[in-house]
């Protein structure tokens, strides 16, 4: 007996508990709903918290220290019929940069065409073999933040080894082809509804017209902020080199979705790097970064 206990001791601290990757943290915000009782998005909370963080999303096993953290609020907007809604989600993710204490964000945006259905009866589903279900509103809400999910991941490996994210956005890009579809009320997963939506997100970082930025990605990170706490100089080096890389996407590629989702996230960090840049190149650096990121313009103005 107690070999047994000793064996079964021994199983349980072997046994991967923190294999998951993410560190997630979901809200569901519903102020602007009437007439539901709020248990039913608390337990809508409470599943979606379970189903990013309890899920295994890839083959690695992860330490506690290793977990990607990242953030989603689904904000409410509508009931559009008993148990349907309408909603926006604003996903955020980080990446600690190393020998700091600082987490450089990967991902910053909103996406406001969710459109699903929920039953608090019912456990959320997903299969990466059968993305639409057999319920296409109510898989419409795994399906968006699973291909999230995938997003952040695939960037996270792309940021510690080049293309290494591959497969996470393969992933992505599978739950686009076999999105879950039902007229009119599911809409972001299709080319012809816009050039800013998931379908061209993925697609963009998958294409190899954008392959630069992929390999911008890996040297912004891995060589240039993961040795700003020891070779600050030979840090903003390398990642002011991978400037006009961005320059040139753009002029490319004026409308890329990829390049406004990279700027949502990384504007304010830019910002603070050209103030540690020299005096006599910020000026160079400010123009360019007004020109390819016409949003966060203002920010860099400041620093002239």
């Amino acid at each position: 007996m107690s070999k047994l206990i000793l064996i079964l001791l021994l199983s349980v601290v072997s046994f991967p508990l923190s294999a998951q990757e993410l560190n997630g943290r979901v809200e569901v915000s519903y102020d602007r709903i009437q007439g539901v009782d709020p248990k039913v998005f608390q337990t809508l909370q409470k599943d979606l918290n379970d189903f990013i963080n309890k899920r295994k999303w890839t083959d690695d096993n992860y330490k506690p220290f290793e977990k990607i953290d990242c953030d989603f609020l689904l904000y409410l907007t509508d009931k559009k019929q008993e148990n349907v809604y309408s909603a926006t989600l604003t996903i955020q993710a980080s990446r600690p940069v190393f020998n700091t204490s600082y987490s450089t964000p990967t991902v910053s945006y909103q996406d406001k065409e969710i459109t699903f259905r929920f039953d608090e009866s019912q456990t959320l589903q997903f299969s990466d073999n059968n993305v639409s279900g057999t319920d296409a509103l109510a898989s419409n809400l795994t399906a968006v933040f699973a291909y999230y999910v995938y997003i952040i991941v695939g960037l996270d490996y792309d940021s510690f080894s080049p293309d290494g994210g591959s497969p996470y956005f393969k992933k992505a890009q599978n739950i686009v082809s076999n999105a879950p579809e039902e007229g009119k009320n599911i809409t972001g997963w299709k080319a012809s509804e816009g050039r800013r939506n998931r379908y061209w997100l993925v697609e963009q970082i998958l294409d190899p017209r954008f392959g630069p930025f992929r390999s911008f990605w890996y040297t912004y990170h891995r060589k240039g902020l993961d040795l700003m706490a020891d070779k600050p100089d030979e840090a903003l080096k390398n990642i002011f080199a991978g400037l006009p890389v961005l320059t040139k996407l753009y002029n490319e590629n004026t409308a890329s979705i990829l390049l406004q989702f990279y700027f949502n996230a990384k504007a304010d960090e830019w910002a603070n790097l050209v103030r540690q840049a020299p005096k006599q190149d910020r000026k160079k650096y400010v123009d360019e970064l007004m020109k390819i990121d016409v949003a966060d313009a203002e920010k860099y103005r400041r620093i002239k």
